[in-house]
């Protein structure tokens, strides 16, 4: 039967727009304009070509994540399973037929569009997983055949993703999901097992890495085994990030970026250019935007009254501070060279469509926060 209520009178969407959390979207706003500063810098003082291309993007990102936020959370919950199914054909599309760029088959070529449908996926999954565990009651969770269904959710995306190979994104999509777990109420013994389980087939899942991400593993353990080979990306990120000491060496100063000895640094590394041009302080600056950013996530999910948007926040929140922590830990020597943009700053289509989803997807929770939502229902009446 359909028992979904509103805990106040339906909102029109004039309503809806004026609920939007407007300060969330400069904060955004303002974090994109780094991006847009960094990608001036990295042209050598060029709006062409990554500036102007990302500004494009953003600005139609932004009128995505008005119109997403808009939609009613009952839509997502009716069709998340539809939207999973979607974006699992695009992977399995890659695996036959995608585009192979920098070593790997990553990509569908859609004549207009080149999409990432990994990126697509850690939505889908978010979406997923929330629907799932959106009925749970506590007693069904506590059973471990009801956690089944939604690690295969899980555990079919990233095996994909793996095979194109992605360990990055299949990291998040493991770990991403780990927290949507978390919250519906997975006790912490259960991860313990799961993170013992994988330690214990580490030897087994090295058989399986390509021979590059292979050397990559080995170059974090040791980078100057191979200073002018594997281990030259991170060691001239680690002299970037040191060179710009505190205050760093200026806008469109910095030697080692400029200079053509920062590989990637529009995309993978340009954290730490960011660095190297302002120093500690203009890197403690952007963390501190990212930091607000994941504090209005939270917020969002502990305001909602449903529990099915609870989840989809904390999950896309939880996307977000992945790509952080993983960009900044690869570039700073803390984990190996995986290939996660930064968010909102680094170059990328797809990255940044998908976090403009995510953002819209997380803003919607926060204007139907005061939708109730029977946890047995799953039904939408449009």
């Amino acid at each position: 039967m359909l028992d979904i209520r509103y805990g106040e009178p339906s909102l029109t969407l004039w309503q809806k727009f004026w609920r939007i959390n407007w300060l969330f979207v400069f904060i955004l706003c303002l974090t994109a304009s780094v991006g847009f500063a960094m990608l001036y810098s990295a042209a050598d003082g060029n709006i062409d070509p990554w500036a102007s291309r990302q500004m494009a993007r953003f600005a139609v990102g932004l009128v995505l994540m008005a119109g997403i936020a808009m939609v009613d959370t009952r839509f997502w919950l009716r069709y998340a399973y539809v939207i999973y199914t979607a974006s699992l054909v695009l992977l399995l599309a890659v695996e036959i037929s995608g585009t192979i760029g920098m070593g790997a088959q990553r990509w569908i070529d859609m004549g207009i569009v080149t999409v990432q449908p990994s990126e697509l996926m850690k939505i889908a999954l978010v979406i997923a997983l929330a629907r799932y565990f959106h009925g749970a009651r506590l007693e069904d969770i506590r059973n471990p055949l009801y956690l089944f269904a939604p690690l295969i959710l899980v555990m079919l995306p990233a095996a994909l993703v793996m095979r194109q190979p992605d360990l990055g994104t299949a990291m998040m999509l493991v770990m991403g999901s780990g927290a949507i777990f978390f919250t519906a109420g997975v006790r912490m013994w259960k991860f313990g097992l799961v993170l013992t389980l994988s330690i214990a087939a580490l030897p087994v899942g090295w058989q399986f890495l390509r021979e590059y991400q292979k050397q990559r593993v080995l170059t974090f353990l040791n980078p100057e085994s191979d200073p002018l080979g594997s281990g030259y990306h991170i060691i001239q990120s680690k002299i970037a990030l040191g060179s710009g000491g505190l205050f760093g060496k200026g806008f469109i100063q910095g030697t080692q970026s400029h200079l053509s000895f920062l590989p990637e640094m529009q995309t993978d590394f340009i954290f730490t250019m960011l660095a190297e041009e302002f120093g500690i302080v203009g890197a403690l600056a952007l963390l501190g935007l990212y930091s607000i950013i994941l504090i209005y996530g939270i917020f969002f999910s502990v305001s909602c009254r449903n529990q099915f948007g609870r989840l989809v926040a904390i999950g896309m929140t939880t996307t977000f501070f992945l790509y952080v922590f993983i960009n900044i830990a690869m570039v700073t020597g803390l984990i190996p060279v995986v290939g996660v943009p930064l968010p909102l700053i680094s170059y990328g289509g797809t990255a940044m469509l998908t976090l403009m989803i995510g953002f819209g997807m997380l803003m919607g929770v926060y204007v139907h926060r005061d939708l109730q939502i029977n946890r047995r229902s799953t039904e939408y009446d449009g």
